[in-house]
């Protein structure tokens, strides 16, 4: 199947996607909006609220009626008052474009000038995770307790409060809420008053906000307590969690604190509010939200033991917080200019929480660690069924679709392969730039590279619209020739999806070479291909090379034959760690495309069995794990064998007991190595330390180490019966902290017992949280075993889970089905899919569809030959 894609979205304000006046869920800019005043009453108890919402706002040219943005309200007494004079106004409601318009009953006018807009509202607080929702948790009384809170991003401030509910249209904000006594009440600005109602109420005023987008804003309610503040710089933040939980802020906190600090330092602009508060949700679909200084969480990804947290654990946390304060600026202070761009917000914010994690523990090697982050952009845009990293935005569903790891990781990717080829004192420069041209501001991507331009004095633009606004990425094939290398680029593809001038598409590629000479010296070389090809004049024959050194391009290579060997067997003394990552990752997804065989990267990675990386360790295990869910029977016990020998190896050396000072990531790759070797590996000693050191974690035997412990459970729940069972649903339920909660509810997903899984997926679709269940669901459809019956469940149970479950996330369920592979099951998912649509995820849908038959046609082309003699798997 094909997407076609259109060219680079238009600026608003002229024709197409991103203009007012052709776009029908586009609001007209007649009226623009200067400053809002808020007054909102939830009801926990009933999951209701009311509320009024006054707006000054501007007429730029003489109307008779105005239209904003509103959903699932009710709303009366509508006013409109201009020069003193006050006038009711009828009020109606297109649903499909979720806009109401307001318009004077005695049939008067609106004169160019200022108008205030006053109307009540009521809503309910929904259970969908977006808008004005409620969140509940238990509390240590064991009663159930409601939160209020919110989630307006893209398009869901109009489901709390009639407003212009558009990036474009900025304005200040002033909240009052009006809630129960017993309750602490958070919005964007600091409390500035607080007093008792007649009836028995509070209400909180709190300080105007900048100027900003309606999805920024954010008000929150409950049983709630904060930390105190830490000062940063004369801004206070603070953690603001639900009753009892104080004691997993001290780390977020300290990841707070750097990354304000460091965050000021590099843009070089003050920090654009007045406090930040981290704000930590039971109930959130999203990961976090960057609602301007009120910041709200998924808990996992805010509180946390160190203690009892693994590496991975903790470093999750640092990044989400990193990047929703990288937005404070990139994303609220400034701002793109509609839906398409939402890219300029997010990849920055994605490369910012990089470089700030990588500031605050250098040792996590963060940026080799975003390799893996980048292959699954990779994974996603070698298909057909890609889409640039910007492209046109109508409707809201659209705007819902852009939050995929194209926005994301692989906006993040080309950024950083632009940083690295300017420099990054040059880049820094550049952004510093643009964020101080375009303060309070909208931009599109242009405004970007122009300000890059103008510091660096490189053609920023002219490189990177191949980059953003054209889907794929090019492979990079070398060769040797008498005096260097030849280059050569064609767009990368898996399977048959590619269009027939995939080999015609060109990218201006920054090459970064390093190559030994068989004189003995090694030189670098930089290029910008901007051709099909090019020659890269060394001086002389070479001995090996790696392009794309450093690791940091956004394009994969591939070796001739000579070259690949030469560097493969000197790749653990010659190349970095990132780069190794790289060799073995292009190596995988070349076997994916049918240009490689799964001899050639078994023996790539048998080569490297000394490898001492946690991150190749990594990519060679999921490689391997791969390899090993599309083989036959006699074939995958090769690989069990093979994965554990290597596994096991690996532990011998690093040791399998913790040792005092070690460093974080070899605890990591402890527990990798652990998990591999007694999961996929099956070696019966690891099974059984696993069993002693599950016992130990969860009980009251003595503590141990976090890594080490996750990957226990993991390995006990792959060997465990019944009573093993019943035992992790009992400590998910108990669970102390958000990440041991995750922990034990993805283990259930390990049992091979398909009773048990059984019992799994229905504890899944009817106990566990929204925010969570549908990303296990999804994760079920990837059981070596059970993957068919977890797609079965769903498909019966489509109607009853897609209403259940916050409507962005059944695209993310859905993306299970990448990993069922074989052909009778994939011709009948496609078929469901064909009759059941995911409008907020239409796109990704397919690209899981897509991803799928890559899996079909791999397990086809290679499962029977995983495991015979190496000379049977080449021919």
């Amino acid at each position: 199947m094909t997407f076609l894609i259109p060219g680079p979205p238009p600026k608003s304000g002229s024709d197409g996607s991103g203009a007012p006046d052709a776009n029908p869920y586009r609001l007209p800019r007649d009226v623009q909006p200067v400053r809002y005043d808020i007054v909102i009453e939830p009801d926990l108890e009933a999951a209701r609220f009311v509320g009024e919402v006054r707006i000054e706002a501007t007429v730029q040219r003489p109307v008779d009626s105005v239209t904003l943005n509103a959903a699932d309200l009710e709303c009366s007494d509508a006013t409109l008052r201009q020069s003193g004079r006050a006038v009711g106004a009828e009020i109606s409601f297109d649903p499909e474009t979720e806009r109401m318009t307001l318009r004077p009953v005695d049939g008067s006018s609106l004169d160019v000038g200022q108008v205030q807009i006053a109307c009540r509202f009521a809503g309910e607080l929904n259970d969908q995770l977006r808008g004005f929702y409620r969140s509940t948790f238990v509390d240590e009384a064991g009663e159930t307790r409601t939160i209020a809170t919110t989630q307006f991003e893209s398009t869901n401030a109009r489901r709390a409060f009639p407003c212009f509910d558009e990036p474009d249209l900025k304005a200040v904000f002033g909240v009052t809420m009006i809630v129960p006594p017993d309750l602490m009440a958070v919005s964007c600005g600091e409390l500035v008053s607080s007093e008792a109602t007649t009836d028995g109420r509070r209400r909180d005023t709190f300080a105007d906000t900048i100027q900003m987008s309606t999805y920024l804003m954010a008000f929150i309610v409950g049983d709630l307590e904060a930390t105190d503040p830490v000062d940063v710089g004369g801004v206070p933040l603070r953690i603001v969690h639900v009753r009892g939980k104080s004691a997993l802020t001290a780390f977020g906190l300290e990841a707070g604190a750097f990354s304000l600090a460091w965050l000021v330092d590099y843009y070089g602009i003050d920090y654009p509010g007045t406090k930040v508060d981290l704000i930590a949700v039971p109930d959130f679909a999203f990961g976090a939200m960057e609602n301007m200084g009120a910041i709200t969480f998924r808990e996992t990804l805010l509180l946390a033991d160190p203690q009892k947290a693994t590496t991975a654990e903790l470093l999750r946390i640092v990044d989400v917080v990193a990047h929703e304060l990288a937005h404070m600026w990139f994303g609220n202070l400034v701002t793109m200019d509609w839906w398409n761009g939402i890219w300029l917000k997010e990849a920055f914010a994605t490369f910012m929480q990089v470089a700030t994690t990588d500031a605050f523990r250098p040792e996590w090697k963060r940026w080799d660690e975003f390799s893996i982050e980048r292959g699954a952009a990779f994974d996603v845009d070698a298909l057909s069924t890609t889409r640039p990293v910007e492209y046109e935005v109508v409707s809201p569903a659209d705007a819902e679709g852009m939050y995929d790891v194209l926005t994301y990781e692989k906006g993040a990717a080309v950024v950083r392969m632009l940083e690295q080829y300017l420099g990054p004192d040059r880049f820094a420069a550049g952004v510093q730039h643009y964020l101080e041209r375009n303060s309070y501001a909208n931009t599109t991507t242009t405004d970007l590279w122009d300000a890059l331009e103008s510091s660096s004095g490189e053609p920023v633009r002219s490189v990177m619209d191949g980059w953003i606004f054209k889907g794929g990425y090019p492979i990079v094939s070398v060769d040797a020739h008498s005096s260097g290398l030849t280059v050569s680029q064609h767009r990368f593809v898996y399977g048959t999806g590619e269009s027939d001038d995939a080999d015609a598409e060109i990218w201006s590629v920054p090459v970064m070479v390093r190559a030994r000479l068989a004189d003995g010296n090694t030189v670098e070389r930089r290029l910008l291909l901007a051709d099909a090809s090019a020659t890269v004049d060394l001086d002389g024959p070479v001995e090996w090379t790696v392009v794309n050194a450093g690791g940091h391009g956004y394009y994969r290579v591939r070796y001739s034959g000579d070259l690949l060997a030469a560097v493969a067997r000197q790749a653990l003394e010659v190349l970095e760690p990132i780069e190794r990552y790289g060799l073995v990752d292009d190596t995988y997804a070349a076997v994916v495309a049918g240009d490689a065989s799964a001899a050639e990267f078994i023996g790539l990675v048998t080569d490297l069995g000394s490898e001492t990386d946690l991150h190749v360790w990594q990519r060679m295990i999921w490689g391997l794990k791969g390899l090993h869910a599309i083989a036959e029977p006699a074939g995958r016990e090769t690989v069990a064998v093979l994965i554990r020998d290597l596994a096991t190896t690996a532990l011998g050396v690093l040791g399998f007991e913790p040792q005092p000072g070690e460093p974080d990531l070899d605890r990591e790759l402890r527990g990798v190595l652990f998990e591999a070797a007694g999961g996929r590996g099956r070696d019966e000693l690891v099974r059984t330390r696993a069993r002693e050191l599950f016992e130990a974690a969860s009980g009251n035997g003595a503590a141990v180490e976090p890594n080490l412990a996750a990957a226990a459970v993991q390995v006990a729940a792959a060997s465990g019966d019944e009573t093993d069972y019943e035992r992790m649903v009992e400590l998910y339920r108990s669970a102390d902290t958000p990440q041991s909660e995750l922990r034990y509810l993805q283990a259930l997903l390990l049992f091979e017992d398909r009773q048990l899984f059984e019992r799994t997926l229905e504890l899944f679709a009817t106990e566990v949280r929204t925010q969570n269940a549908p990303y296990l669901l999804g994760a079920a459809m990837t059981h070596l075993d059970w993957g068919p019956v977890a797609w079965e469940f769903i498909r019966d149970q489509w109607d009853e889970l897609t209403s259940r479950f916050p409507q962005n996330s059944i695209s993310r369920m859905v993306g299970g089905i990448r990993g069922l592979n074989t052909r009778d099951l994939a011709t009948e998912v496609e078929t469901f899919f064909a009759t059941h649509e995911v409008p907020q995820g239409a796109l990704t849908v397919a690209q899981h569809i897509e991803k799928m038959w890559v899996n079909v046609r791999l397990r086809e082309h290679e499962g029977a030959r995983i495991g015979l003699p190496s000379q049977a798997q080449t021919s």
